[in-house]
């Protein structure tokens, strides 16, 4: 059966929740699922009984939808990112309910890292007056300038509990300057705004009476309508496996596993296999239900290859005409997760895409003071939760683009070789050799 535009298929989006504690974050994803019917009848008596409940007589708190571990229900926090499954006629939808406490920020940045769109919650009772100016709490801004940093391609503000402030129009009105002026000092665009209830369900799937000032769509449907742009650009394949099959005949099978991170590949096709800068030519791809002619962003293929070329894990192919060059140098934006702050004399390892190096870190040269959004430049470290602007000389070199250009290979992780604790997640900014 055909869809009509207005079920076309849009695809799947990935969006996440973001704000601070006790905004109201899981409650609204409790109630969309509930709303649009994708709760099961068995969760729902499940929900009724728990002990944990924090809502009075029948009601349903619909927290405990994604509150998974006993801790968040005991606690009423989110600590672990909650991941869930929807779907309408239009789309298919994955939820990941990430952390408001600072403590979990790096929670957060993880299950941003996968989004296409972030919906930054904000409780309407939490905002305070100071000067005639309305101030935004220091996670709400935190977690807005991850999303930018990011590069989400969609922020919608959903100003939530507004039944707790009589609907009030100047309320939201006031909240909206505040995030706008917000989103200027950090350079995002395309903002959008819904007034919500998550407890009440106002504008979360059904349009709301008590707001009648508001007249533009719902969050559920302005979810369905998102659009999400598809992976392009050139080639990007970095070599996870190299797969032999009977090694000790001449006629033997060596292919290279891994994932086509943007553009697509071809058989025939001309390849560069960076770092080396070696020639080949694609001679069979291999999926998972056979031989494929071409290969897309996202696909999981083997690559066998015309040439016998020394490639290994780390090594990536470009197309042959590509201009990329491998980089040892790299500048990056880094939000350090660790306990530990940052130690200039510790060995740090960067792992980015398939390559994992030893990284050693020159500078520190800006840090963002979440409460001024200022970039100061007057720490020489990084502590848990801080986000700053680093430089990094690496022991070898790397195939990498800067985050902007391709999230898949502008994106690392920093490992502390001692404790193996992943203690950074970064963006490549710029890059030398």
């Amino acid at each position: 059966m055909s869809l009509t535009p207005h079920q076309e298929d849009l695809g799947v989006l990935r969006f996440i929740t973001a704000g601070s504690v006790d905004d109201g974050k899981s409650t609204l994803i409790g109630r969309l699922l509930y709303d649009s019917k994708s709760v099961l009848t068995d969760q729902l008596s499940a929900l009724a009984r728990a002990k944990h409940k924090r809502t009075a007589g029948e009601d349903i708190d619909f927290s405990l939808l994604t509150d998974g571990l006993e801790a968040e229900r005991e606690q009423g926090i989110t600590i672990d990112v909650a991941y869930r499954y929807f779907t309408t006629a239009r789309r298919k939808f994955i939820i990941a309910d990430t952390p408001g406490h600072e403590q979990y920020t790096r929670n957060m940045v993880t299950g941003a890292s996968t989004a296409h769109a972030a919906i930054v919650l904000i409780d309407a009772t939490r905002v305070t007056e100071a000067g005639g100016r309305t101030e935004l709490l220091a996670q709400t801004k935190r977690h807005s300038a991850i999303v930018k940093l990011l590069g989400l391609q969609h922020v919608i503000v959903a100003i939530n509990k507004m039944d707790l402030v009589d609907y009030s129009e100047t309320t939201f009105d006031a909240i909206r300057a505040a995030y706008l002026e917000l989103a200027q000092i950090l350079g995002l665009e395309g903002v959008r705004f819904v007034p919500v209830s998550a407890l009440k369900g106002d504008n979360i799937v059904y349009a709301s009476e008590r707001m009648p000032w508001y007249q533009d769509e719902p969050l559920l449907d302005l979810l369905e309508s998102l659009p999400v742009a598809q992976s392009g650009g050139e080639l990007r394949f970095p070599v996870q496996l190299v797969a032999r099959q009977d090694g000790s005949h001449a006629d033997d099978f060596r292919g290279y596993m891994g994932r086509v991170e943007s553009g697509s590949v071809r058989v025939g096709q001309a390849l560069r296999v960076l770092p080396a800068g070696r020639s080949a030519s694609v001679a069979e791809i291999v999926g998972p239900r056979g031989l494929l002619e071409e290969a897309f962003a996202g696909q999981c293929v083997t690559i066998r290859l015309t040439e016998d070329v020394d490639v290994s894990r780390g090594d990536t192919f470009v197309a042959a005409e590509s201009a990329l060059a491998p980089s040892r140098k790299l500048s990056a934006d880094v939000c350090w997760f660790d306990e530990d702050a940052l130690a200039p004399q510790r060995k740090y390892l960067l792992k980015q895409a398939t390559s994992t190096v030893y990284v050693k870190i020159g500078s520190v040269d800006t840090v963002l003071d979440v409460s001024t959004l200022s970039h100061g430049t007057d720490k020489a470290t990084l502590a848990m939760n801080d986000i700053g602007r680093v430089q990094l000389s690496l022991q070898k070199p790397v195939v990498a683009d800067t985050y902007d250009a391709n999230p898949a290979t502008g994106a690392f992780v920093l490992i502390d070789e001692a404790t193996h604790h992943t203690v950074a997640a970064g963006m490549i900014r710029a890059l030398a050799a």
